[in-house]
């Protein structure tokens, strides 16, 4: 199991809210101030991390524009595209990593990124990230897994796709290469992904098998998918994240807005605050309200030696009588004494 880690100031496990982070990806829309502004505006949901995408056109693919290359499944958001032109419309240039990550900085949200090559990673370590995120189409990159893990730095690896015993080998491999601290992700590598294709009753599951910290990579719509896995267990959360779905961009359309982030950040949370402790009776914050149990009380002037039937004693609110379960008892006994409407019923009483 993970020893206890941070990722810059924030610890991470299950004594702790959940770490969320928004994935900025291509929703820059090539325009640095568009990615400022999306790091501003991350800032301002309370998320605890940006994060970027480091790659090139060709530190992905080739250059050709058939066959595998080509992306023609009908209901991709990329259909008609080859592999390499959605690569370059969806590129971080690296010379923005800086300013970006800077920004971040400054509004007090860690930034990484998720490298694609070798490269990637050597260019990140200049800019001394945090930790690093592995994509689920790389988790099974184990050359760049060995890379990463080198780096003695977290890994926070999305699962999508890959089988137990790919993962297996994936942990392990990181885990023998130097690394540490290892969060993997539940992720459905669909885009967007439904929230009855997303099992979340996995997370258990894999943190008993590989002994780490377990998040969520979530692309479904909406927060209700994330919030069912904080009360399950995931102690990372990744979206992706933009400024309007409206503005397009080759991840638009399967990520949150600013409010719907803010949204996600606050129940996370209230979620994990939900899960306590396994407990019963009455908490702190209970005992005023305990005052209102029902409780017997005389519903009618009696006299001392009067019988006790539904006609003077009633079970009401509130408490300061003699519990419902002594109902039965008290039928049918005389009172010792005189008693008013409102008196509660006490055993002294008869």
């Amino acid at each position: 199991m993970n020893a206890p880690f941070r990722i810059a100031n924030r610890q991470i496990g299950l004594d702790q809210p959940p770490y969320v982070i928004a994935e900025m990806s291509g929703n820059h829309n090539q325009s640095l101030d568009r990615a400022l502004a999306i790091v501003e505006a991350a800032a301002k949901t309370g998320a605890h991390a940006l994060k970027l995408q480091t790659y090139t056109p060709d530190t992905m693919t080739l250059d050709i524009d058939a066959g595998a290359f080509r992306i023609d499944a009908a209901d991709s958001l990329w259909k008609g595209n080859s592999l390499h032109k959605l690569y370059g419309e969806a590129m971080t240039p690296w010379e923005w990593h800086a300013p970006i990550m800077q920004r971040a900085n400054e509004l007090g949200m860690a930034c990484f990124s998720t490298p694609f090559d070798e490269t990637a990673v050597d260019f990140l370590e200049t800019l001394n990230v945090p930790c690093y995120k592995i994509a689920s189409f790389e988790n099974t990159d184990l050359p760049l897994i060995r890379k990463v893990a080198a780096t003695g730095k977290p890994m926070i690896i999305s699962t999508g796709m890959a089988s137990i015993g790919e993962l297996g080998e994936t942990v392990d491999t990181a885990r023998a290469a130097g690394a540490k601290h290892i969060v993997l992700l539940k992720c459905t590598s669909t885009y967007p992904a439904t929230p009855h294709n997303t099992n979340v009753r996995t997370i258990p599951h894999m943190r008993t098998l590989f002994g780490c910290e377990i998040g969520l990579s979530d692309h479904t719509m909406g927060i209700g998918t994330t919030v069912a896995a904080v009360t399950l267990g995931a102690t990372v959360i990744e979206k992706h994240f933009t400024l309007r779905r409206a503005d397009g961009g080759v991840d638009s359309a399967f990520s949150m807005e600013p409010e719907e982030m803010a949204s996600l950040v606050t129940e996370s949370e209230r979620a994990w605050q939900s899960l306590g402790e396994v407990r019963y009776g009455c908490v702190d914050d209970e005992k005023e309200s305990a005052k209102y149990r029902r409780s017997i009380y005389v519903s009618a002037d009696v006299k001392a030696g009067e019988i006790l039937t539904v006609k003077n004693i009633k079970r009401i609110r509130p408490g300061e009588g003699l519990e419902p379960k002594y109902w039965e008892r008290v039928l049918g006994r005389p009172i010792r004494k005189d008693a008013k409407k409102g008196t509660p019923l006490s055993w002294d009483l008869l």
